[in-house]
């Protein structure tokens, strides 16, 4: 499993969405009183979010930031530059989501100081901060609050020992629900994988034991879309990755993804019948694609560098036990010279 290999899957799934952009367009109900969030705001605030992760995870010259950079903003200019979301929040000031959708713009820079100023006057209201919520959206608030620039509420740790995952729950309870909670609250307490110190590290034990279970049953079920989240929890772990999980994992994501890039939430793909490929069956299986795509890349280069760093340190100590006999060259300085640039080349690979 190579790095480039996950990212020609996560590549393909950004181009569909690239391709299909207006249909993450917010349209004339995004304002209104009874208009359906999961369908107006939503996937606009998932493309952003994923967008900035994309982005921090790859080179500027590299075509997958480029590409998530033009998505980025095309989202920012869906909500004005920020003057919508303070529409927003003046209409649903006690509303989360604004908040949330906010935080992925404004750690990207992407900042609106009218906002933030609104929503700070509301977040030091009693009201706000016991506002009843599911322990993992509380995290995602907590989060919010501190990428979004207002001060956060409530500790990240007292927060997470609430959370399903936060109990160190039986192996065999997890499903479709439960497994949704715990990657969120991974996204969450690791900045969405910038971070993976901040998984702690009995979750991050527990996790690299049922993880491999979990997202083979998901797989083998052709859940797509909680595999890929699962797939970016991996991602977001310290430590080495599991290399036999990701070829096996990866290599049954990129049948499932069909010939446009598109990866349907569930359903067997381009091998079995045909899903349904309407945006809303697999524009999140396919942003998921390619947030868990740059993530495991990621990963998986840091493992060849510390590999590659590994034999150039048992290289040297060799060299240096071996004694003058073992270095040939002008002043000693031949083979080791030789050694340094090829392992230059490997990292550049």
């Amino acid at each position: 499993m190579r790095a480039g290999d996950v990212l020609a899957v996560g590549g393909a799934a950004l181009a569909w969405l690239s391709a299909h952009r207006d249909d993450f367009a917010l349209g004339d109900d995004a304002l209104a009183e009874h208009g359906s969030v999961n369908f107006t705001w939503k996937p606009l605030g998932e493309l952003a979010q994923v967008c900035v992760s994309v982005r921090r995870h790859t080179g500027p010259a590299d075509p997958l930031h480029e590409t998530a950079s033009d998505l980025l903003a095309f989202a920012w200019q869906q909500v004005r530059c920020g003057d919508l979301l303070l529409e927003l929040q003046r209409l649903e000031p006690f509303a989360t989501y604004p908040l949330e959708i906010y935080a992925a713009f404004a750690s990207a820079g992407l900042r609106h100081p009218g906002y933030e100023k609104a929503t700070a006057t509301v977040a030091r209201t009693r009201s706000w901060q016991v506002t009843e919520q599911q322990p993992n959206r509380r995290l995602s608030v907590l989060n919010s609050e501190r990428r979004g620039g207002v001060p956060p509420h409530d500790d990240m740790a007292r927060a997470l020992r609430r959370t399903w995952l936060g109990g160190l729950p039986e192996p065999w309870t997890f499903e479709r629900d439960s497994g949704y909670t715990l990657t969120h609250v991974v996204f969450h307490i690791s900045d969405w994988g910038l971070v993976p110190q901040g998984v702690p590290p009995h979750l991050a034990e527990y996790l690299r034991q049922w993880l491999p279970p979990w997202l083979d049953t998901c797989l083998e079920h052709e859940r797509w879309d909680l595999g890929c989240e699962l797939l970016a929890v991996a991602g977001s772990l310290p430590g080495p990755p599991d290399r036999v999980m990701l070829r096996e994992s990866w290599a049954a994501l990129a049948r499932a993804q069909d010939a446009s890039g598109a990866v349907p939430e569930a359903g067997s793909g381009r091998e079995g019948h045909p899903p349904a490929h309407d945006f809303p069956g697999c524009y999140h299986s396919t942003l998921m694609t390619a947030y868990a795509a740059v993530l495991t890349a990621r990963r998986l280069r840091e493992r060849h560098e510390r590999h590659e760093d590994h034999e150039d340190h048992e290289d040297g100590g060799a060299a240096r036990a071996a004694g003058p006999a073992a270095r040939p060259g002008q002043n000693g300085q031949g083979v080791q010279g030789v050694q340094g640039a090829q392992g230059a080349q490997g990292v550049l690979r």
